[in-house]
């Protein structure tokens, strides 16, 4: 028996929303053998037509799908039935009761998300705010920032900061080297926006750093990558956050994604003290 299963992932926009939740969706299951299709932009019958057919030259075809059209996504599912492909709309349900509770009707636009709006362009801001404010450059407006972030070297601070940045958030973030590192207006007003420090174990930075130094062909480095320096290092950055009672994260098992929300958080709780 053939348990590889053929996921076809089909959207009226671009996908990357029903792409995000796929991989959610699979990381739930140990084993799951998959082959993957993406079909962008699709919004006539005569498209998923197409692909329907295409899904019956494959063993255990599933289809998960984005489409807003109301009358679209019925001609899939009904379509879909007929061959008996299994078709999951991922945000109908969803839709259609947030539309109750709301008691509105939904626009069914597709890619309604990327419309040019007011939150478009303060993530836009944000963006470009934050790769001004990369690795310690740009301090002198650092205060317009809504969130800095300090650490030692490969405790993923830029990766995590334009994670923030397209979340709206001016983000910078701030190599800790030594006490001189951090600017003196952070050390006169250590509350004066959402500060957060990132460490990580030093064995992971070790490993980090090494491969660092390899992918750029530096092998001279030696104290970059030493193991006590690494551990005195991230020791003195804890004092230091807390000595301006700064919230700590620890990175060492944290994707960017959860380091981030971990932020958020920390940020939600600021702006709720001010």
């Amino acid at each position: 028996m053939n348990d590889t299963y053929n996921i076809y992932l089909i959207s009226d926009s671009t996908g990357e929303t029903l792409d995000r939740i796929f991989t959610a969706l699979k990381a739930q299951f140990e084993k799951f053998d998959h082959n993957l299709v993406h079909y962008s932009f699709t919004r006539t019958e005569n498209q998923i037509s197409k692909i329907l057919d295409e899904t019956k030259k494959k063993n255990n075809p599933i289809i998960l799908y984005t489409i807003v059209d109301n009358s679209l996504a019925k001609f899939l599912s009904q379509e879909g039935n007929k061959k008996e492909v299994p078709c999951f709309n991922v945000l109908g349900d969803l839709i259609l009761n947030f539309s109750k509770v709301l008691n509105q009707k939904a626009t069914n636009i597709p890619s309604g998300q990327h419309v040019l709006n007011e939150e478009y362009y303060k993530r836009i801001e944000a963006i470009q705010f934050t790769m001004n404010h990369d690795d310690g450059n740009s301090l002198k407006d650092i205060e317009k920032s809504d969130i800095i972030l300090l650490g030692v070297s490969r405790t993923s601070k830029t990766p995590t900061s334009i994670y923030l940045a397209n979340r709206g958030f001016k983000t910078s973030n701030i190599p800790l080297i030594n006490n001189n590192s951090i600017p003196e207006k952070l050390k006169n007003n250590p509350k004066i926006t959402c500060i957060v420090g990132l460490i990580a174990e030093a064995t992971r930075l070790h490993d980090v750093r090494k491969n660092r130094l390899i992918t750029i062909k530096e092998i001279e480095n030696t104290k970059y990558t030493k193991l006590d320096k690494i551990q005195s290092e991230v020791d003195d950055s804890r004092k230091t956050f807390k000595k301006y009672q700064w919230p700590i994260i620890d990175v060492t098992r944290k994707s960017v994604e959860e380091t981030a929300a971990s932020v958020i958080k920390i940020h939600e709780i600021y702006a709720n003290k001010k």
